[in-house]
């Protein structure tokens, strides 16, 4: 099965929320209430209330000319959802790297169980295959299964791991795997960092912490911070993005989780919200199932249900 049609699968429940509202105006006439039931229908798929709200200003605009039908409607919110996307498509993560100073830093934030770890192994395992050499770097010191865990990963794609005793300082195993990394000639540096509650302020400190001591050691460190979200979660990703961001300025985003959750429409809300570059999404557990975010293949597979 190819990438499209695994994106496709993991859409689709998605993408049945979606055509399901939109063919709720089939062989009706658009009055009022039918679209206000709509504009219901299409937020709980979570696009977000802009984009919906920029759709239905449209739609309501052709009703009183003359109606709407279903297709109609889809072209609409394809171009709609498409231009959303096309706005904070950003560059990969490899080419960001080929173009940016050496070491490349890149620290994960995000809350817990989101995948932050299986993604930074997957990006490591990536980058293995494509030439680049990385340093892992266990910062998530709060769970001893956090580190061994990357050490598995690391031992598996055949990279090394910067490592400190369960309880470290995170801040200083950081330090430790930059200095190492500048030291050995490393490519690109991938910090794990501990999942925590976007709302506790104390533990959002720890990641300024992190971010100072990283620039002390090179100025502009980390160039990349990528925010990992459960797209399952729906509209608290949002909440999430947002305190992230205004703490640690989030530069990336990746989206894990995609398949099998209703709730795919949240891309096009967080990009709609926050033009923060979208550089990843995830639809299963496999190693080539976290790709590039392509804008265009996005909207394509949310809509088409043969693709």
């Amino acid at each position: 099965m190819s990438w499209f049609q695994r994106l496709s699968q993991g859409l689709a429940k998605t993408r049945g929320v979606i055509k399901g509202s939109l063919n709720r105006l089939t062989g009706r006439a658009p009055d009022p209430a039918l679209l206000d039931e709509l504009e219901a229908a299409l937020i709980s798929a979570d696009l977000g209330v802009r984009v919906v709200s920029r759709l239905m200003e449209r739609v309501r605009v052709q009703a009183r000319s003359g109606g709407s039908d279903a297709a109609y409607l889809q072209d609409q919110l394809r171009a709609i959802i498409l231009d959303s996307l096309r706005a904070c498509a950003g560059e990969s993560i490899e080419r960001l790297i080929a173009k940016g100073p050496r070491p490349y830093v890149v620290l994960t934030v995000g809350v817990n169980g989101v995948g932050k770890t299986t993604t930074l192994a997957k990006l490591a395992q990536r980058l293995r295959q494509g030439g680049t050499t990385p340093l892992l770097v266990a910062a998530d010191t709060f769970r001893a299964a956090a580190i061994d865990q990357l050490q598995v990963w690391a031992d598996r794609i055949g990279v090394e791991l910067v490592r400190q005793r369960h309880g470290a300082d995170p801040a200083a195993v950081a330090f430790d795997g930059l200095a190492a990394a500048k030291a050995r000639g490393v490519e690109a540096v991938l910090i794990d960092t501990a999942g925590r509650l976007h709302t506790k302020s104390n533990l959002m400190e720890e990641l300024r912490k992190i971010k100072r001591v990283l620039a002390q050691e090179q100025p502009g460190a980390p160039q990349e911070v990528l925010l990992v979200l459960d797209a399952t979660v729906g509209q608290n990703a949002l909440s999430q993005t947002r305190q992230f961001h205004e703490a640690v300025g989030v530069t990336g985003l990746a989206l894990t989780k995609l398949d099998g959750t209703a709730r795919g429409g949240i891309v096009v809300a967080i990009a709609e919200e926050f033009k923060i570059p979208v550089r990843l999404i995830g639809v299963g557990e496999a190693v080539d199932d976290l790709q590039d975010f392509d804008p265009q293949a996005f909207v394509e597979a949310l809509f088409d249900k043969s693709a």
